[in-house]
Formats: structure tokens, sequence, C-alpha cells
């Protein structure tokens, strides 16, 4: 309900959480032996995220999906929080993804739910089953391979009970978990690994992390680089069905990803509207100025399509074992919006600090912690040129499933200006025997053509039809490059006054 969420954004919005938000990224985790500390800003975020649920809301007890609405519910949660401090947010998405990965293997499951399903943070460097509640964590990344998980060379050895890991990756995210979700080469091949930081005797696993990533941004959150040496693990899945299992889980936090980008899109909009409407310049306010107008009610614009589209997609999610449909379209649009909402939203992020002139450069505004926190989703759960693959792959190997998606997308724009255009385009692409070049150009108009059909859905009709000429007519590589009637309505929309 609307006054949840309404007192949620209240109490997330408080001043002392944009102060915490501040102390924990200026005081960044370091590494003491095998523990990541952090400033106590952080454990307070994460106390918070965790009494919230965002880390299981989406999940029954018994690790299948909680259903409707709780994947929409969670997202407008998630992007509230994602406004104030995104660093934190990394463990929650991991552990709420992992489950993902960890229901193909019901019996193992089983045991770990119970602690996932906890909402109390415990932050002590101790095994997971002394604990209430527990975080998880992931490593795929290797230094030879990157996104090429395959060329991994992290090895797993099969003993009588578990399973024995030796090697090394990259990127670790989040070493203060509890556990981690590894891939590693077995046998039969890539397979997937449950690596707890404690063995079943109480002992330290053999985890070795050797430094903590010193990052562009998302300061408050730790990533870092592991050895593996006899590292107690558990297989998750079968043999050699390592991606297809840990892709259940990417497929989740790539979701997250886009809703923390139209997050960090949002804050800095609500940055420049203020801004704007307090700043006078050449004896007028900066919000009445017809220009500055054009460029804010364009960023607004580009803001509403982000959350709507999102918002769908999530609601895709929520159906999608019990509607085929919804699920195809889930299936095929995650990585269209992944790309499209973290690809946009560092330059979307800069315009805004230009709206805020000098005051937007220096530390003492929230915008620089913005800037430098905009581009990291866009990189981490692939990056886009991996996103327009995995779409052009999805239209491929269900091309039938595909189409019917568009069709609806078609249906769902019908008389918008540009919109069949865009299918007829989208279509003669991926009919062509030079697809990948494409690849981009596909995705994007595909990302812009559910955020139409998103808005059609759930904004007055003169948002719908500044979107369609914003974004299917012609327009500048810039923001306010675009006209745009009336642009005070769409301002009060973004910003009441």
């Amino acid at each position: 309900p609307a006054a949840i969420l309404s007192a949620f954004g209240k109490h997330w919005g408080r001043a002392t959480m944009f102060a915490d938000a501040k102390a924990a990224n200026e005081n960044p985790p370091r590494l003491n032996g095998e523990v990541t500390e952090f400033d106590p800003a952080y454990h307070r975020f994460m106390t918070e995220s965790m009494k919230a649920g965002l880390h299981n809301m989406t999940w029954r007890a018994d690790g299948q999906r909680a259903g409707a609405p709780a994947e929409v519910a969670r997202a407008a949660r998630y992007y509230m929080v994602a406004q104030v401090e995104n660093g934190h947010m990394c463990p929650i998405t991991m552990t709420r993804a992992s489950v993902g990965a960890l229901s193909v293997d019901p019996a193992f499951v089983a045991k770990v739910m119970p602690k996932i399903v906890g909402h109390d943070y415990d932050p002590n460097f101790r095994p997971w089953t002394e604990k209430s509640a527990m975080t998880l964590g992931m490593g795929m990344t290797e230094r030879q391979g990157g996104t090429d998980v395959r060329a991994n060379l992290t090895r797993a050895t099969a003993t009588s009970d578990h399973y024995r890991v030796d090697g090394a990756k990259w990127f670790m995210s989040a070493p203060m978990c509890d556990a981690f979700l590894v891939l590693a080469q077995a046998d039969a091949g890539l397979t997937c690994f449950f690596v707890p930081r404690f063995r079943p005797d109480g002992s330290v696993n053999g985890l070795h992390f050797e430094r903590l990533k010193p990052k562009l941004g998302n300061k408050s959150n730790a990533s870092s680089e592991v050895t593996f040496k006899d590292a107690y693990a558990l297989r998750v899945g079968a043999e050699g069905a390592g991606i297809r299992t840990i892709l259940e889980m990417v497929q989740l936090t790539r979701i997250d990803c886009a809703i923390a980008s139209a997050g960090i899109v949002r804050m800095a909009l609500a940055q420049a509207l203020h801004h704007a409407r307090h700043r006078t310049v050449f004896q007028k306010k900066l919000a009445d100025q017809p220009l500055m107008q054009t460029v804010l009610a364009d960023l607004a614009l580009a803001s509403e399509g982000m959350v709507a589209v999102i918002m769908r997609l999530c609601r895709a999610v929520d159906h999608a074992n019990s509607d085929a449909k919804e699920a195809a379209r889930a299936r095929l649009l995650t990585p269209v919006i992944k790309y499209w909402v973290c690809k946009n939203a560092p330059n979307f992020v800069y315009e805004t600090m230009e709206c805020l002139g000098g005051n937007g450069y220096v530390e003492d505004s929230l915008m620089p912690r913005l800037f430098r926190e905009a581009p990291v989703n866009a990189i981490w759960e692939g990056s886009g040129n991996v996103m327009c693959l995995d779409v052009l792959r999805a239209m491929s190997r269900d091309s039938d499933a595909a189409q019917d998606v568009l069709a609806d997308l078609v249906q769902e724009t019908k008389g918008l200006p540009g919109a069949t255009d865009v299918v007829r385009d989208i279509t003669a692409i991926v009919k062509s025997s030079d697809t990948e070049r494409h690849a981009r150009l596909v995705v994007d108009r595909l990302a812009v053509l559910a955020a139409l059909a998103a808005l059609a859905r759930s904004t007055p009709h003169f948002v719908v039809e500044h979107f369609a000429r914003s974004y299917l007519g012609p327009r500048g590589t810039t923001y306010g490059s675009v006209a745009i009637e009336e642009p005070d309505k769409l301002l009060q929309r973004a910003l009441p006054a």
C-alpha cells in the first residue's frame, strides 16, 4: 500500500541516513587479516535493509518465489534505498539473488533458507550456522577469463562428502559475507559451489583474501581478490551445470543493477530540481529559465521512463511462474533494461551535476559520490556488450517467444508516433546476416519501446506522447536537445512543489 511505501521513504529520507551514507563512503572498509572491517555507518545500513527484508522478501521459506506483488513491492523499496546509499546493497542483492541458484537443489536450499529468511543482521566473524540470519556473496571472475567464465582455472576436487576448491578469483564481491557461490572446474566441467567462511568443525575455511580492490566508486562496499587453498565447498546443482545454475542468480542481480541505477538517477534529478528552484541567475530562478526547463524536463522524462520500465519488468517476474508470456517478457527484457538504464545513468548524473554548476563539482554536495557510483552497474553482472549478446541469443533461441513479446509491445504502444517503425527496424536487423554489429541499436530501440509501453500503462497520456516524440523522433545527443511542450507539467510530476 502507498502508506507503507510512504513511511518507508520517510524513514530512509532522514538527514541521519544521508549523514551515514557520507560516513560509510568516506571511511571505506579495510582488510585486517581475514576480516573486513567497516565504518559503523555501513553496519547500520545493513541492519536497516535486512530488517526491511530487502534480502529475502521475494522468497518463501521453502525457497520458492513469493509471487505477486513481492517483486514490485521490493523494487519500490530498493529504488528508494538506492537514492541514499548504494555500496551496502551489493551483499543485500547477492543474498536475495543467491536463492535463485540454490533453488536448483531443494535439499540444499532447505538447509540455508532458515538463515536467509532471518532479518537480524549479524556482522560477527563466526559460522553461518550459529547466526539467525546470513549473507551471501559471489565469486566468478578470474584474471585470465573475466567475463568468459568458461576459461576459469579454479579447480574443485570431490571427496567423500564435500569438495576441495583450489585457485583464485580476481574479483570476489562482498568478502564479509558468511558464504559464497563460486564457480570452479570439476571433473564434468564448470560447476557451482557453496563455499562458507568456516568449515563444519568451526575452523576458518581456506579462503585467503589478498587485498581489497581500490575502486573508482562504490567505496563503502568491499570487493576483493581471494585465493582458495583446500577450501571446503558443497556442490550446488549438477557437475558441469555451473553456468546454468549461476545464471538463475545473475538474472536477479541484473534487475537490481537496473533498479539501483534508476535510484541514483532519481536522486541526481532531485538535487538538480531543488537547486534550480532556489538558485537565482540573471534576476530569475533557474527553474524559470526556458532553456533550463527544457533540460530538466528532458531529464525528468528519462527518469520516469526508467522507473516505469523497471516496475513493469518486476511485474513480469512476479507472474513468470504462472504466465508463460510474462516469463518470456522477463527473460528477453531483463538484459535489455539492464543495458539501457545502467548505460544511461552516468551521462544523466553528469548532466544533473552541470545543472548545479561548480556547487555540483565539490564534495560538499552529493553529486561527486553519485557520479562515481553511476558507472558500476553497467559493468557489474555483464557489461553493455554482454547484455546485447544475451538479447540476441534470447531472440534466436526462442524466436517465437521473442516475437510474441514484440507483438505485445506493438499492441501496447499502438497509435504512438514512431512505435511501429521501431519494431519494423528491429525485426529487419535481427533477420539480417550482420546482426551482431547492430546489436546495441537493437537493444537500445527495444528498451525505448518497452519503456514507452510501460508508460502507456501507468502514466497520463501527455507523458507518453512526450516520451514517444523525444525518444522515437529526432533529437540531439545531449539532454535538452529536444523541444518539450509544457515542461512545467513534467517537472511538477518529478518533484512536486
